[in-house]
């Protein structure tokens, strides 16, 4: 799950056209924008449609996340950037709503946790009845909410940065509490972090952006190192996998998204069929033994497998690599309002082809406009069968009794202002999870547990 700001942190205003955020959810079949006017959820289940699946009309929203295909939804606001609000927006109905001292930064979802990320501190909740595990204090600053909760719910691991001025990353079991293991990653501060959906491989990126590294999970022994590029820092704004691990999208500030196939080179193969290329392979492996480590790391990095041309240059983006319609496609969320579609070649990669360029929103939001496809020249391809793997506005609830920790409102506790719905609330779709059944009204007995 990835996400987008528009908005610089949770007081800018909005990207071209007003779109100020963007995230895919847990499996990429769903896109969430926030917008000046309100937010959107979209199906990302085709290439020639993009379904609208709710509309409302909460405006300035720069959070936006959706649990999976369920109708539970977390949304925060730049009016109340401090506030999280979780609804069933088919009901239209208010599960709850949190307070905390500072800013909401991130917000990141999986079946068992809920984790609410601000600059110095970190909260987890259960999603199951919303209460509050635990309270992370005194993280390191983190003023971009920089977090990646991995989406497999049985060991539902955390990943944030370890320190403000290297690129180390604390690896922390959600479910049971506590740490896994701590990784130094990069040597200046991290600016991008991922789990694969299986939640056993991590990719980082720092805030240079040159190189990308991949690494195992809870080991934290690392796997690949691929270089972006060398002519210039770049600033990396989104990591994706695909759900078969087997290949990773990066998208910066510039025109260029770059994926990068995880495999391990087989020197066997190589020996029985040998090519020039690979004579040459050899030969750099062999010098490198004999240069700088600095230089021989840069030897050994791969390069991207496959790239796309961005139309814009220094928008922010969300990208994803998904199957839809069984065959493999990158997504594209920008900046600029629009979601693009490219196919992707599994087998020989290189240049991406862009088959669909939808409208997200309209600037003066008219309906119609905003619900219309544009659809580019390029036919979709089908060259290759390899695959990897209604408007409503929200109510108000009636408050109830809240809590503090201890009484008082310390740094990074959650301030005393939680509301629930009046009866309980469950998410009744097909295959949906979880059901909210214990959402009650009263005081919460159980206090957050902090370290």
């Amino acid at each position: 799950m990835e996400t987008v700001e528009a908005a610089e942190g949770a007081g800018g205003s909005g990207g071209p056209g007003g779109l100020i955020c963007a995230s895919f959810n847990q499996d990429t079949t769903s896109l969430a924008v926030g917008t000046k006017n309100g937010y959107r959820l979209f199906s990302v289940t085709s290439v020639d449609r993009l379904d609208r699946v709710h509309e409302s009309k909460s405006p300035d929203v720069y959070i936006v996340e959706r649990l999976f295909s369920s109708s539970l939804v977390v949304v925060v606001s730049l009016s109340m950037p401090r506030r999280m609000n979780v609804y069933h927006f088919k009901k239209g109905t208010e599960i709850c709503n949190y307070s905390y001292s500072n800013n909401i930064l991130a917000v990141r979802l999986n079946r068992q946790r809920l984790i609410v990320c601000l600059e110095e501190s970190i909260y987890i909740h259960n999603i199951k009845d919303m209460k509050l595990l635990k309270t992370l204090l005194n993280t390191p600053i983190n003023p971009t909410g920089l977090c990646a909760l991995s989406i497999n719910h049985s060991h539902s691991y955390l990943a944030y940065p370890g320190s403000s001025a290297i690129g180390e990353i604390i690896v922390y079991d959600a479910n049971n509490l506590s740490t896994v293991t701590k990784i130094l990653a990069h040597d200046s501060p991290l600016a991008a972090i991922t789990f694969s959906s299986s939640g056993t491989k991590l990719s980082s990126a720092s805030e240079r952006g040159t190189v990308i590294r991949v690494f195992s999970v809870p080991e934290g022994l690392k796997l690949f190192e691929f270089r972006r590029g060398m002519k210039r820092y770049v600033s990396i704004s989104s990591l994706s996998f695909s759900t078969d691990a087997q290949f990773l999208c990066a998208s910066s500030n510039t025109e260029t998204v770059h994926i990068f196939k995880l495999e391990q080179h087989s020197h066997s193969r190589d020996e029985e069929s040998p090519t020039w290329s690979a004579y040459v392979g050899k030969v750099f492996s062999a010098a490198s033994n004999y240069l700088p480590a600095q230089v021989s790391d840069m030897m050994n990095q791969d390069r991207a497998f496959a790239t796309v041309r961005l139309n814009v240059f220094g928008q922010k983006n969300v990208c994803a690599l998904s199957t839809i319609q069984k065959l493999p496609r990158l997504l594209v969320a920008s900046a600029d309002g629009h979601l693009y579609i490219y196919n992707v070649d599994p087998q020989d990669g290189g240049e991406c082809v862009l088959v669909k360029k939808h409208r997200l929103f309209s600037s003066d939001e008219d309906e119609e406009e905003a619900s219309e496809s544009e659809v580019t020249a390029a036919p979709v391809s089908q060259s290759y069968a390899a695959t990897v793997a209604m408007p409503s506005t929200v109510p108000s609830s009636s408050a109830m009794t809240g809590y503090s920790e201890d009484g008082g409102v310390k740094k990074g506790e959650v301030i005393p202002e939680h509301e629930f719905a009046a009866s309980p609330v469950c998410l009744d779709d097909e295959n949906e999870f979880p059901p909210i059944n214990s959402c009650h009204g009263g005081s919460l007995s159980e206090k957050g547990r902090r370290t």
